[in-house]
């Protein structure tokens, strides 16, 4: 069964098998962490290796090659989060503002959900489209969005909202700034500039990250200890959605014409929520929203159900258009 087979080896990687050590070191509370200083030292890293890269990648095509991948990543950008307000509300139940703190951290993007795919395609030997990278950075303004939704939603806040004041609190989180930054500069960098310093960005990539999934898994169940508070509707929310978005963003992948591996990778970017960037967001611009639903959701449900399942799931069903 090749889609058991994907799982196994998904489960069985240093990567994941990381991420789990991590959370066996959360349930039975140990001593071990990452110093603070140093986390952020290896999520700048990563997001700025993967903005280099791509933009290495980008400089390699013209904008009419990406055109329609950039037009389908704005579709979901927009979709996703809107769609996910409209479910909480009727459906769930849930308040203005809940429902869009929610919305924000399934319409962004999780950078280390990202980071896992891109390692995932390369060892399945289906490598996705180094621009790939340009797309994380579009998703990530569907905070914009859902927190402009939340705004409006609010009555008592619609006096106070500033859509520009929301504009440039996403765009100075580090996530863009990275990408988009690195990007530009991996682009401009001539052949030889760039193999003075590709050894560092690209060798160290996946030593980096498993330390990164390492803390991740401690977070993760720490995290899940507040499982029951979410409840079963988020529960099930948490894994139906990122299964529902991910092949919705496959076959859209498959539709613009992708490579196996990067329709891959922008369904596992369409299956993700945000537990780094967004949360920031969501305490700013909706403090009423309550933080123990949305990153329970996002980091203690969404993110490891991705992480172990999903994506070979995914990877699987990338086979049927690609056979």
């Amino acid at each position: 069964m090749p889609g058991l087979d994907l799982l196994v080896t998904n489960l069985l990687s240093p990567i994941v098998l990381a991420f789990a050590l991590g959370a066996v070191a959360g349930f039975i509370r140990s001593e071990l962490e990452l110093p603070e200083v140093v986390l952020k030292l290896i999520s700048i890293y990563l997001l700025f290796s993967i903005g280099l890269t791509g933009g290495r990648e980008l400089a390699q095509v013209s904008f009419s090659d990406v055109s329609t991948l950039i037009a389908a990543a704005a579709a979901m950008t927009i979709a996703i989060p809107i769609t996910c307000y409209a479910v909480l509300r009727r459906v769930g139940g849930f308040d203005v503002s809940n429902a869009a703190a929610v919305a924000a951290h399934y319409g962004s993007v999780s950078s280390v959900t990202f980071f896992a795919a891109i390692a995932f395609a390369r060892a399945m030997e289906t490598p996705a489209e180094g621009y790939m990278t340009a797309i994380v950075a579009v998703m990530e303004f569907a905070v914009i969005i859902s927190l402009a939704i939340g705004r409006w939603g609010n009555q008592a806040n619609t006096g106070n909202f500033r859509l520009g004041e929301l504009l440039m609190d996403t765009l100075r989180g580090r996530g863009i700034l990275l990408l988009t930054g690195g990007m530009f500069i991996g682009n401009m960098a001539s052949d030889a500039e760039w193999q003075r310093i590709a050894p560092f960005y690209e060798h160290l990539f996946r030593g980096f990250l498993m330390l990164f999934l390492l803390e991740m898994g401690m977070t993760a169940a720490r995290q899940i200890r507040a499982f029951a508070g979410v409840g079963r509707f988020m529960t099930g929310f948490a894994i139906v959605a990122p299964v529902c978005f991910g092949l919705v963003g496959l076959m859209a992948g498959w539709l613009v014409g992708l490579s196996q591996g990067g329709a891959f990778v922008f369904a596992a970017i369409c299956a993700s929520a945000s537990y780094i960037d967004a949360p920031a967001a969501c305490r700013a611009a909706l403090p009423e929203a309550s933080p123990g639903i949305y990153l329970t959701a996002s980091l203690g449900i969404t993110f490891p159900f991705n992480l172990l399942i999903n994506m070979p799931l995914l990877y699987a069903a990338s086979g049927w258009f690609y056979a």
